[in-house]
């Protein structure tokens, strides 16, 4: 099997983030030795990135601190949607849990978005949901 060439790609600094936070999170969680080898050397990979391409700063690091956070709570949320799936309890802990996973994704991207303008990237992440109500029929950016 032949091994492919590294991709590059600019990505903007929260996306950078995003990854390794939650890298961080796999480093933790993850127990079995041959996924763990690859989480390693990938977040070792995007830590050498950052470490090149970011200055940090008392505000990155409090909001890569609030990333981390965001991104743990929806790993916990997600394996709780997980056991519900596994056990056919799609009751109101379901819904609440599929409503949580929605609020800490908006709470993310806010999050990003703020370490985007902090670090004047040029790229953005855009959200688009259809809003529902009052607005029903145009975009809502979330």
């Amino acid at each position: 099997m032949s091994q492919v060439k590294p991709i590059f790609v600019e990505i903007s600094p929260g996306e950078l983030l995003d990854k390794i936070t939650i890298l961080q999170l796999k480093q933790q969680r993850i127990t079995d030795p041959a996924k763990l080898h690859h989480v390693l050397v990938e977040l070792a990979s995007l830590e050498q990135v950052r470490d090149q391409a970011l200055t940090s700063s008392p505000e990155l690091e409090r909001l890569t601190a609030e990333l981390l956070a965001v991104n743990a709570d929806i790993w916990d949320i997600v394996d709780g949607m997980h056991h519900c799936e596994q056990t056919g309890d799609f009751g109101p802990r379901f819904v609440e849990l599929a409503r949580a996973v929605h609020r800490q994704n908006d709470q993310r991207a806010r999050i990003k978005r703020q370490i985007n303008e902090l670090l004047g990237s040029r790229l953005m992440e855009e959200k688009g949901y259809q809003s529902w109500g009052a607005n029903l029929g145009r975009d809502s950016a979330r």
